[in-house]
C-alpha cells in the first residue's frame, strides 16, 4: 500500500470543519483527520507492506518546463500549511518509510514504487489517491484505492474500472489529457478538443500517435484543430506522463507493517491529546511488546 500522503491531508482537512484543538491551543483538525484515515487504512485494507509519499517544496521538472504549471490552483488555507510539520512529525514517530525526491512530484515517486514493488519484488500494489493520473499506471497488479468516506469505503480502480468509468484504458489515460488539457494542473491540451472528442477520438486510433498517424483520414474541424494543437498535445503528453523511474532507495523491508513503531505514533497521539486514536492503536498493535501504555496521564 502506497499512499499519496498530501492528497491524504488535504481530504483530512476539509473533512473535518470544525476545528479541533489541543488544550494549548494548537489546532489539530487535519492531524486528526490523517492520522484517522491512516488508522482506517491499515484496518480495512490490512497490508503486508506500507509506505508514503509526499511533495518536496523544490519545483519539479515540469515546472521547469512550464513555468506556470499548476498556476491556476487557488492556494490552501494557512491553517492546514500550519499543521503539515506536525503530520510529517506523526508519520516519523511511526517510523513508516517516507519518499520523495526533488524535481520530481509525489506522483513520480508513487509511480515508481508501485512498479518497482510489482515487478522487481512481485507485490500486487494499492495506490491510495484522489489523482485521476495515477489511473495510468494500473496494471494487473497495481491498483487505485480512491478514499472514500474517511476510507470505510474506498472505491478499487482495476482495469475495467477504468474502462467502465471513462470509456478508455489505463494506458491511454496519458494521452486522453494529453488532448484534453487539465485546467487544475494548467496543462494546455488541443484548443476544442473536449473529453467526447478525445474519447472518439482514443476508441477509434488507440493512441496519441495513432492520431495523427492517421490525420489524414480525420476531416472537418476536428482536422484542423488537431493539426494547429498537435505541439500542444505532445507537450502535454510529456506533462500527464508519470514518471516511473525516480532514484528512490526503496528497500522492501522498510515497508514492513509490523516493523513500524506503533509506541512511537502511541506518544504523538498522547502528546496531540487524542486520546480515542490512542485506544483504536492499542487495539491494531501486532506485536505484545509494543502495546501503547494503558494510562493516559493527559486525560
Amino acid at each position: 500500500m502506497i499512499i499519496d500522503g498530501n492528497h491524504l491531508i488535504h481530504r483530512a482537512y476539509y473533512a473535518i470543519q470544525n476545528p479541533l484543538k489541543t488544550s494549548s491551543g494548537e489546532q489539530t483538525n487535519a492531524i486528526y483527520g490523517f492520522a484517522s484515515m491512516l488508522l482506517n487504512i491499515i484496518e480495512v485494507e490490512k497490508p503486508d507492506y506500507i509506505a508514503m509519499t509526499f511533495d518536496e517544496h523544490a519545483p519539479t521538472f515540469r515546472h521547469e518546463m512550464h513555468e506556470d504549471y499548476k498556476g491556476t490552483r487557488q492556494k490552501a488555507p494557512d491553517e492546514l500549511y500550519a499543521q503539515i510539520p506536525r503530520i510529517k512529525e506523526m508519520v516519523n514517530a511511526f517510523k513508516m518509510p517516507v519518499y520523495s525526491k526533488e524535481g520530481f512530484e509525489a506522483d513520480d515517486m508513487l509511480g515508481t514504487l508501485a512498479k518497482e514493488a510489482a515487478e522487481e519484488h512481485g507485490m500486487e500494489v494499492y495506490i491510495v489517491t484522489g489523482d485521476m493520473d495515477a489511473m495510468q499506471l494500473i496494471t494487473p497488479d497495481i491498483r487505485v484505492a480512491f478514499p472514500h468516506k474517511g476510507y470505510r469505503e474506498p472505491i478499487i480502480y482495476d482495469r475495467q474500472r477504468v474502462k467502465e468509468k471513462y470509456g478508455i484504458e489505463p494506458w491511454q489515460v496519458v494521452d486522453y489529457k494529453a488532448m484534453m488539457g487539465d485546467t487544475s494542473d494548467n496543462i494546455k491540451g488541443v484548443q476544442g478538443i473536449g473529453p467526447k472528442g478525445a474519447l472518439q477520438l482514443l476508441n477509434k486510433y488507440g493512441t496519441l500517435d495513432g492520431i495523427y498517424e492517421h490525420i489524414d483520414e480525420i476531416k472537418g474541424p476536428i482536422h484542423d484543430k488537431l493539426v494547429a494543437g498537435k505541439e500542444d498535445a505532445y507537450f502535454s503528453q510529456k506533462m500527464a506522463r508519470i514518471v516511473t523511474n525516480v532514484p528512490n532507495g526503496f528497500k522492501k523491508e522498510d515497508t514492513d507493517l509490523t516493523a513500524l513503531d506503533y509506541l512511537g505514533l502511541d506518544r504523538f497521539f498522547e502528546e496531540m491529546e487524542m486520546k480515542s486514536l490512542r485506544g483504536r492503536l492499542k487495539k491494531m498493535t501486532p506485536d505484545e511488546k509494543q502495546q501503547p501504555e494503558t494510562q493516559m496521564s493527559l486525560f
